[in-house]
């Protein structure tokens, strides 16, 4: 009786696991990684801004070039629940003189009157 209990609750577990039924997974928290950017902060960039005005602005930069000290990288990466990944990065370059030229990435400025480039 034992024995024939144990089996019937076997089958039935592996019959409801094989059938399609869906228990709730683990709640999963969303992973935030990098320099977190908005829109309004990108905004305030404005030509010939030195270095310390953008870092005011910005924040450090996640990658700083050892090679190259003119050009700043802010990356910002999440992963949501689903485990779905999304990027977005920001490069700001200066000139010799160590003031703001040009931004290149997933960002662009709003404002029109801004003269920035972005290639």
């Amino acid at each position: 009786m034992r024995i024939t209990t144990i089996l019937l609750i076997t089958l039935l577990s592996v019959m409801l696991g094989c059938s399609g039924i869906k228990f709730p997974g683990v709640h999963k928290i969303p992973i935030q990684q990098g320099n977190i950017l908005e829109q309004e902060m990108i905004d305030k960039l404005r030509p010939g801004m030195t270095k310390s005005q953008v870092r005011f602005v910005l924040g450090t930069p996640l990658i700083t070039d050892s090679f190259n000290q003119q050009r700043w990288i802010y990356l910002y990466s999440m992963i949501d629940a689903r485990s779905e990944k999304s990027e977005k990065m920001l490069a700001v370059y200066f000139d010799e003189s160590d003031e703001l030229q040009r931004l290149s990435g997933d960002y662009t400025p709003s404002a029109a009157e801004l003269q920035l480039s972005t290639p």
